[in-house]
């Protein structure tokens, strides 16, 4: 699935990667995540994905996004906007969905590879751009849940899916090395399902 070779670039939808991780049972540790794609090829970059609340004092991803910022990671952020529903009822939108997909556009004509971390099917119409641009495109997700946390027209349209589970052992946090509890902040509509 990987040639030593290839000229990787990681795409990590933050928001839904801590989603499918927790689903699962487990947390990912974002240093041994660098270190496992950098033995399969030319690592060129790894992009990381989420929306904050500006206006509180302290946000609970502060620490992580400060971490993967100064750890190898290119952070992409931008401020959730918060709204009211016909209902009355508070909401919160911050998607980072076209953030995404320009970059990985831009950085196309560099690499070989690109491997995204998200099982929005909103993505597909992406993966299928990259792919007639001549890139082979892996996706990261998990079947292991009721429903799967991936789309199933985004897992049909990926050259590779990788099953987040099989990365566990390679990439999750050891239980004992656990830091505080980090929340992530939902990256769209609460309780909109988009895959």
């Amino acid at each position: 699935m990987f040639d030593p070779r290839e000229k990787i670039a990681l795409f990590i939808d933050g928001a839904n990667l801590y989603s499918t991780a927790k689903a699962i049972g487990f947390d990912i540790d974002y240093k041994r995540l660098l270190k496992e794609f950098q033995s399969k090829g030319y690592l060129l970059r790894a992009y990381y994905y989420t929306a904050l609340v500006e206006e509180q004092e302290y946000s609970s991803i502060r620490p992580l996004i400060d971490w993967l910022d100064y750890n190898g990671y290119k952070v992409v952020t931008k401020p959730v906007k918060e709204f009211i529903d016909s209902a009355g009822r508070r909401k919160i939108k911050g998607n980072m969905d076209i953030e995404l997909a320009v970059d990985a556009m831009q950085l196309i004509d560099h690499v070989d590879h690109i491997v995204l971390f998200s099982g929005d099917g909103d993505f597909r119409s992406l993966v299928e751009a990259l792919q007639r641009r001549g890139r082979k495109v892996s996706v990261v997700s998990t079947l292991q849940t009721q429903p799967p946390m991936i789309a199933d027209d985004l897992r049909r349209q990926a050259d590779h899916f990788i099953e987040l589970s099989t990365l566990m052992q390679r990439v999750g946090r050891d239980p004992n090395e656990r830091p505080p509890r980090v929340v992530e902040e939902e990256d769209d509509e609460i309780g909109d399902d988009d895959y």
